[in-house]
């Protein structure tokens, strides 16, 4: 079920969107009763859809985190709270929080086998959403086949330069909107640009690190998607 979950992220977050846009016509049109306006139109609920969406791409702490401090937020918009439970709300917060932590405290993590010794995740594919928040990752896969990365008003990191590639090579398909996406590569890896930038920014800096004759034609690595008031960066 997990699995299935972390191939759809960007399924789930287009049709976020979708219900975002349609929202939206039908709030301008007028269709929309004013209570429901506002309470869907409202900080508590860009925490509540934050939250959702940080636990589909993986960040369960955080996830619960936001969705708690949103809806904590967000009840008294809908029925009356009593004034003793509304005083002592900040420490039930907190008390929430704490729970949260040592509930999501030592999970491991599925992205793949651990190297105890350096560190790194020995996987072939990786499927990552990244939403106000940061992500560093190493790979030491031998038969790297590439991956699928979103970030949103966050960064994400991927240093491949202990990876090898697959026969076929490999292909990173990556969205940044507001954010940041970094490969480290190995200096024989050719990169293929194939990144559509729309106020955004691909740039691949490895010229001032290794003499570009270097790099195996047979060793290719295609990064494709979309970079939007963002940046994709590729160096060694």
């Amino acid at each position: 079920m997990e699995k299935h979950i972390s191939s759809n992220k960007r399924v789930y977050f287009g049709v976020f969107l979708i219900a975002i846009g349609a929202f939206w016509i039908l709030e301008k049109l007028g269709l929309i009763p004013s209570f429901l306006d506002d309470i869907l139109i409202s900080w508590q609920m860009l925490l509540i859809g934050i939250g959702v969406f940080s636990l589909i791409g993986g960040n369960k702490t955080s996830g619960y985190v936001l969705i708690v401090i949103g809806s904590f937020f967000l009840i008294p918009e809908i029925v009356t709270i009593p004034y003793e439970i509304r005083k002592i709300g900040w420490p039930l917060i907190i008390i929430g929080i704490g729970v949260i932590l040592l509930i999501t405290h030592g999970r491991k993590k599925t992205e793949g086998p651990v190297n105890v010794e350096t560190g790194t995740f020995g996987m072939d594919y990786f499927d990552d959403f990244v939403i106000f928040g940061g992500r560093e990752v190493f790979v030491n896969s031998q038969n790297f086949n590439g991956g699928k990365i979103t970030s949103m008003f966050g960064g994400a990191e991927y240093d491949l330069r202990q990876a090898g590639l697959s026969e076929n090579g490999a292909v990173v398909d990556c969205v940044s909107v507001f954010g940041a996406c970094e490969f480290k590569v190995p200096p024989d890896w050719t990169v293929k640009n194939e990144v559509t930038a729309i106020f955004g920014a691909f740039s691949d800096k490895r010229g001032s690190s290794f003499n570009q004759t270097i790099s195996n034609p047979s060793k290719i690595l295609i990064i494709k998607g979309f970079s939007a008031f963002g940046a994709i960066e590729v160096k060694y």
